[in-house]
């Protein structure tokens, strides 16, 4: 069994309802809608075919939508040419909506505006132009060129040390989300969270207009997120460590240490973490992976990632059934590495010993179990069991099908929805589902639980 999942974005190369089916045959588990693209409606429609795929293929999916959030970019140039900058020259950004001449150009975000402050860090273009802030008034901020050598119209930028006072959620992103909740998505990420209260705003949102059990991603993107990550994953239910604007946020350099810290702390939260961007990119293009990326890949699982996720490779590249297939290989030799060669985790986590999640995968491993079976009335228990990262596979009966499509992110946890082994407590059938056909079983049924031998 392969422990670590997949979560792949869909978009042009595979939202056909053949090369989906191919996709979540090959080992999908978990399907990203990115809102940055397309309207509400035309996401809407994938999710519906995603939801009928699922249901023919037998095989719980979950539905993961990607708000754009408060994505920033300057204003335009008088013409689409490309404007030379020379180190150590002055640039300003104001709010003037005239066209910039390559001496200044619009910033069109006045939130941005009044959060700057002298000495603040700006990075456009993905982070290769530089500047650093030399005065702040209320319509115009002065900045010197330390890195970079043009500069063109509507450029993406970055604030590393800027902490922007605004709403986490876009006029944009609310009407996404308006639609996308009529559609029961099982998770919801946000993006550029930078503080706990970001995703109360969300979740205040949701629960307003829903009572469907929708789940909160919180991507880590920028550092003042780094630094709160027990807050946030706290209020959250989930991680994605989006290493995309991270890097360019961070010292690229830093981004190893820090998913292995945010791995670390959402295990102590019970929280599952997504790896994403760049898993396999070269494969947008190639029917092959680099070897870095394959290392890549398997770090993800000896880390004890719930996830990781694919990108453009499935979006737009050239064969994203062959991506999925390639990312299965990868992880399903790296899980049984992993549990060969196993690393002893208890020594960077501090959790209590009398921890009831990890007296279960301590009876598993003890006694030798071939499966956890769990019950699963919501994803709590199986997603505390699964946060022990114990090397035996934990398979989640639900009466739910949302319970069943929401735990398809967990690491190691294989959901079935039956109401009728639910129903009847049957973990042994259950566990024949599976594969599992000899051996114990630890079964966990609310504050229950057992071992037992299956015949």
């Amino acid at each position: 069994m392969r422990f670590t999942k997949i979560t792949a974005s869909i978009g042009p190369k595979c939202e056909d309802k053949e090369t989906l089916a191919k996709m979540i045959s090959a080992g999908v588990n978990m399907c990203r809608l990115n809102f940055s693209h397309d309207t509400g409606d035309v996401q809407g429609k994938k999710i519906d075919l995603i939801r009928k795929v699922s249901e023919e293929l037998h095989t719980p999916v979950a539905v993961m939508i990607d708000l754009q959030g408060p994505k920033h970019r300057i204003g335009n140039f008088e013409t689409e040419e490309k404007y030379p900058l020379k180190i150590g020259q002055k640039f300003t950004f104001d709010s003037d909506a005239t066209p910039g001449d390559g001496t200044r150009v619009q910033l069109p975000d006045a939130d941005v505006m009044k959060s700057l402050n002298v000495g603040d860090r700006i990075l456009l273009n993905d982070g290769k132009i530089e500047m650093t802030v030399d005065s702040v008034s209320s319509d115009k901020i002065v900045a010197t060129v330390i890195r970079g050598d043009e500069i063109w119209s509507r450029r993406g930028f970055n604030l590393p040390d800027t902490e922007i006072d605004t709403s986490v959620l876009t006029d944009k992103d609310k009407s996404d989300l308006e639609y996308a909740i009529t559609k029961n998505p099982d998770w919801v990420a946000i993006s550029f969270v930078q503080k706990p209260e970001d995703i109360a705003e969300v979740r205040d949102f949701i629960t307003a207009r829903t009572s469907h059990p929708i789940k909160i991603i919180a991507k880590i993107e920028r550092p003042n997120a780094v630094a709160r990550i027990t807050d946030i994953a706290a209020a959250a239910d989930g991680i994605m460590i989006a290493r995309g604007d991270l890097a360019v946020e961070v010292p690229f350099e830093q981004v190893p240490a820090i998913s292995r810290h945010i791995i670390r702390e959402c295990r102590k939260m019970n929280k599952p973490v997504i790896m994403a961007t760049q898993m396999l990119g070269t494969m947008v293009n190639s029917e092959f992976p680099t070897r870095a990326e394959i290392t890549d890949v398997a770090n993800a699982a000896y880390l004890r990632a719930d996830s990781t996720m694919t990108s453009e490779e499935t979006t737009i590249g050239i064969n994203p059934v062959n991506v999925i297939n390639t990312m299965d290989k990868i992880l399903s030799y790296s899980d049984n590495d992993a549990i060969a060669n196993p690393y002893d985790w208890s020594r960077v986590e501090n959790i209590p010993e009398n921890d009831w999640s990890r007296s279960v995968a301590s009876m598993a491993y003890l006694n030798r179990a071939s499966a956890i079976v769990v019950f699963a009335r919501d994803t709590n228990i199986a997603m505390q069991i699964s946060c022990r990262k114990p090397d035996i596979p934990i398979i989640a009966v639900c009466s739910e099908r949302v319970i069943a499509n929401q735990l398809c992110l967990l690491r190691g946890v294989f959901p079935v929805f039956d109401t009728d082994l639910f129903a009847k407590r049957d973990a042994f059938n259950s566990a024949r589902k599976f594969g599992v056909n000899s051996g114990k079983l630890v079964i966990v049924d609310d504050d229950k639980i057992s071992l037992r031998t299956l015949d």
